[in-house]
């Protein structure tokens, strides 16, 4: 299939300014909405004249069209022409979280690592929880977007299952088993073709948050079986081990829904995001009680105690202390907000929205500063 041209003009309404990805089902391409002057994405399909593979293409349409939720891309279009179909979507600049982490080359901080997975099993419950169940079954680093505003996107529902049961390049006779994959985030029973559903996704954004929180591809499911049948140990590495930052208890979680058996996996989405919030909540609180934090503004207004100057002492302790003498005048500089930096996570309230400032406004000293991720 011959790319479009820049300034090729489609349904004479969307203006196509340049290519900005493909893929085994097609090509993407930024485009201007005439009409509203807006910036859309543009996805065409190279399988026009494969009648199965225009089926699909048109049932993920149906799909994303009716969803409606904060992590889901908005589709406002769906259309044919000269023999090819189209989707009209809305546009997320920027690369996706693949290309951001092989810039960095480094792990992207886990408190934002937990916001993005608390997004995404919120928008897993709400796919699985459509009757019959929508299942993404290609979640990945490169499926994944930023907002502006740091919220993640889960971008192309290719290979999604509905009501239908089909899927795309099914396999003869295998009920609806799916031959397009991406192995070392793919399940087991989607690697066999015996049959996907909630559980696979779970493995899929299990792999994913392995991979943005150690900047390490997790081993494959088929390796891992053929390890583990062998009587050999699970040759993945422990989240924890790969990355100091990461607490035992939210690598246990990981590991969970990275099972090689789907029934060892968490049962649902928000069963898993339970767990997460209650892992990521004890993680915090041990590093509360292992780190004392000062608030400079405090340390230059008050005086210091009458006890050893060598000794530090706590702001909160300054204050119950009586000095021994009165201090001069002091014109205070006001100070830069000690703002908590670190995911709320409250296990009890699982549909709790965590606020997106939590993330934003983590504030670093200046060689912390330097070492993290730049946001988009």
């Amino acid at each position: 299939m011959k790319p479009l041209a820049p300034n090729t003009m489609i349904q004479n309404r969307y203006l196509v300014v340049h290519l900005i990805g493909k893929g085994g089902m097609g090509e993407v391409y930024l485009a201007v909405d005439q009409r509203l002057g807006s910036a859309i994405a543009l996805k065409r399909t190279y399988f026009a004249d494969n009648e199965m593979l225009g089926s699909a293409f048109e049932r993920e349409a149906k799909i994303l069209a009716r969803l409606r939720h904060p992590v889901l891309p908005k589709v406002s279009d769906h259309f044919s022409e000269n023999g090819d179909q189209y989707l009209v979507m809305e546009h997320i600049a920027g690369d996706d979280l693949s290309k951001r982490l092989e810039s960095a080359n480094k792990p992207f901080p886990v408190s934002w690592v937990m916001f993005w997975a608390d997004q995404l099993l919120d928008a897993l419950s709400y796919l699985h929880s459509h009757e019959p169940p929508i299942i993404h079954r290609d979640i990945k680093p490169q499926n994944l977007k930023l907002t502006d505003e740091n919220h993640i996107i889960l971008l192309d529902f290719g290979l999604s299952k509905d009501s239908s049961g089909q899927t795309i390049a099914s396999k003869p006779g295998s009920s609806g088993s799916v031959v397009g994959y991406t192995p070392h985030f793919a399940s087991m029973e989607q690697i066999r073709g015996t049959g996907t559903d909630g559980r696979s996704d779970l493995y899929s954004l299990s792999a994913t948050l392995y991979q943005l929180m150690t900047n390490a591809v997790p081993a494959d499911a088929l390796s891992r079986a053929d390890s583990m049948l062998s009587g050999k140990t699970d040759p993945i590495v422990p989240l924890s081990d790969a990355n100091p930052e990461i607490s035992p208890a939210v690598s246990n979680v990981i590991l969970k829904g990275l099972e090689v058996s789907k029934d060892k996996r968490f049962g649902t989405a928000a069963e898993m995001q339970k767990a997460l919030r209650t892992a990521y909540s004890q993680m915090q609180n041990q590093m509360s009680a292992a780190t004392q934090v000062f608030n400079v503004g405090d340390l230059h207004s008050t005086v210091p105690p009458a006890a050893d100057p060598s000794i530090p002492v706590a702001p909160s302790e300054m204050a119950t202390r009586t000095p021994t003498v009165q201090p001069e005048p002091v014109v205070e500089t006001p100070s830069t907000p000690n703002y908590d930096a670190t995911l709320a996570m409250d296990a009890a309230d699982v549909q709790d929205v965590v606020r997106q400032a939590d993330v934003r406004t983590e504030f670093f000293n200046a060689e912390q500063f330097a070492a993290e991720v730049p946001l988009p």
